[in-house]
């Protein structure tokens, strides 16, 4: 890529083009989080999955969302098939992502021009992308990962054969992880759970019961949590078990699928409710510990939700830029009016911090998962690696999901009505982004588990010394930045003494404010230290223009609103950060951002 600003008129809208050439903040993110030898294998598969992507499948999963599925419960006889009706561009998705570009094999297998599978990274990356175009069928790709990881780590191998099957690389021979834990009754408290599981002679079980959210509804490598007989109550009693649609006899499982969820998004998944009739299942690992391997999924799902939510943000951002471009009123295109300048730029900055953090969860995910003694991009102890991914990635899902949903609405903003219309990107980014919140647990189920993972795990232990590393950097410019950041990471010190001091019930009233100042603190601290990254490997100040802009968003003096600062950094910096523009580091100027003496609030000293 050159060092001019990209010029987004040249597109009509934000396909037909290569998502990998056009997004720098991915390419960046990407750069550091893959260990060097896994990279320089990995860019030119990245480069052309952003190609596939951009062209092939932005269209296929459009149409796909416009067409829907429909479920076939009974055949022409009246017998259950519990049958799920694609449309034909699922089949372009699927063959593309899994067989093409090894979506759910290189993980776990060596991929062509390696002798070695590649970390967790590459796949997390890939999905980032790829939500680009289909955050709906993102979410079985993603379970087929979080399946075969739980099969890998906990099976004894009486369910290869499943295992083999959610990571080959054949079309064919592939199939799809599913994860069912929602029942009626519970919801959120899975410790409330009531599917049984009854053991039979053969050492296998059946369960009875319902399930009411089954995303990917007809996956041959379904897990579910159930109950055995005598099992104690809450999480503590419940058991893992892979429930296939088909049985090995080639016969249909003793299950109902009563009916597909009519949702607001995500309509390249089929989602529905399963009646369990005595339906064939098989243990995973111990009985008593499927809460334990389940939540080993959740943490790669809640990641890939934060890493869809980054995708979603990253198209809708791609979609405005674009709009913005082409769209002319009163004689301009629209993006050379100050106020759609600030706007974009802003969005710009929050999508920058949203990958920076998504990212960074990411990079100690990969290292808790690879093998001892391999790579890995980080260089904090496997044990710090552990807390942190514990304490990011909950805080990561939160926070992305929600900032997922704002862009795609603005996003809708910028292109007028169009936006709002179906056929147009933006109206299904949004539809796509309001699940988001909401599954793999609320933002009120996330922040009491950073409660939990701070209390239990002591994350603060590794997270303090890290985030003091981060803001360790050399350039004038980012120590005035990192002085800024400084003075609230001392707060969230402070703030993480007194929960640790006060009773539960007041740590729980401030749980989601302890997480959104994790977050803003977090995401200030990498983006410091990216910005330190990119001046000493491509002498490029954009990174530190994008930390400044970010910090001063979050902690900056807010003083009427910032009406009397004499700020003009969106226009000033607009084709630097929104158009990705190099910035030359000589033209920094350390005082940028601080505050002056007239804007200040007067005191009675003054």
């Amino acid at each position: 890529m050159d060092d001019g600003p990209i010029d987004y008129g040249q597109y009509e809208r934000g396909s037909d083009c290569n998502y990998w050439d056009l997004d720098g903040t991915l390419r960046f993110e990407a750069e550091r989080l893959y260990p060097d030898d896994e990279f320089e294998w990995a860019e030119p598969v990245l480069r052309d999955w952003g190609e596939a992507i951009g062209h092939r499948l932005a269209a296929a999963a459009a149409e796909a969302d416009r067409t829907g599925m429909e479920l076939r419960t009974y055949d022409r006889d009246g017998e259950v098939a519990n049958e799920v009706k694609y449309p034909a561009e699922i089949e372009e998705l699927e063959w593309t992502a899994y067989e093409e570009f090894g979506l759910t094999h290189d993980a776990f297998h060596a991929p062509p021009g390696r002798d070695e599978p590649l970390g967790l990274q590459h796949t997390l990356t890939m999905q980032t992308f790829l939500s680009f175009v289909g955050a709906g069928f993102v979410c079985p790709a993603s379970m087929t990962t979080g399946a075969a990881i739980v099969l890998d780590k906990y099976d004894d191998g009486s369910l290869q054969a499943y295992l083999d099957g959610l990571t080959a690389r054949n079309h064919e021979d592939h199939i799809e992880g599913a994860m069912f834990l929602t029942e009626k009754q519970g919801g959120s408290d899975v410790g409330a759970n009531e599917v049984r599981a009854e053991p039979q002679d053969d050492g296998t079980y059946e369960l009875y019961g319902e399930k009411w959210f089954c995303s990917n509804i007809d996956a041959q490598g379904a897990l579910a949590l159930a109950r055995t007989p005598d099992a104690p109550e809450g999480t503590k009693g419940l058991s893992l078990f892979l429930v296939p649609r088909v049985k090995p006899d080639g016969e249909i499982n003793d299950s109902l699928f009563r009916r597909l969820k009519d949702k607001l998004g995500t309509l390249n998944v089929p989602t529905g409710e399963i009646e369990f009739r005595g339906a064939e299942a098989y243990l995973v690992g111990e009985e008593g510990a499927g809460f334990k391997y389940m939540a080993e999924m959740m943490n790669f799902e809640r990641l890939t939700n934060a890493t869809g939510a980054v995708g979603i943000m990253g198209r809708a951002l791609l979609e405005s830029k674009v709009r913005a471009a082409n769209r002319e009123a009163f004689g301009n295109p629209i993006q050379e009016y100050p106020l759609m300048q600030r706007d974009l730029v802003e969005m710009t900055v929050d999508y920058e911090a949203a990958a920076a953090f998504t990212f960074a969860a990411t990079r100690f995910y990969d290292q808790y998962t690879r093998e001892e003694g391999e790579a890995a991009a980080s260089d904090v102890s496997d044990e710090a690696a552990f807390r942190l991914m514990r304490l990011l990635v909950p805080v990561a899902k939160y926070k992305t999901a929600r900032m997922s949903v704002d862009t795609a609405s603005y996003a809708m903003e910028v292109l007028g009505g169009n936006g709002y219309v179906n056929g147009w990107a933006t109206e299904q980014l949004f539809r796509d982004a309001q699940v988001l919140p909401i599954w793999e647990g609320t933002s009120n189920i996330l922040s009491l588990d950073v409660l939990r993972v701070l209390n239990r795990e002591a994350a603060h232990e590794a997270l303090i010394p890290w985030v003091s590393d981060l803001l360790e950097v050399e350039h004038p410019y980012l120590q005035s930045v990192a002085a800024d950041v400084q003075d609230r990471f001392t707060q969230l010190q402070e703030a993480l003494l007194t929960l640790a001091t006060e009773d539960e019930d007041y740590a729980q009233y401030h749980a989601k404010r302890l997480a959104d100042l994790l977050f803003d603190v977090v995401s200030a601290a990498v983006l410091v230290d990216e910005a330190q990254d990119a001046l000493d490997a491509a002498d490029d100040a954009r990174k530190a223009v994008v930390a400044r802009s970010f910090v001063d968003s979050r902690f900056g003096d807010d003083y009427a609103y910032g009406v009397k600062s004499g700020d003009r950094s969106g226009m000033e910096e607009f084709d630097v950060v929104a158009r990705y523009a190099r910035k030359d580091p000589a033209d920094l100027d350390v005082a940028d951002g601080e505050e002056s003496e007239e804007t200040a609030p007067a005191t009675d000293d003054d």
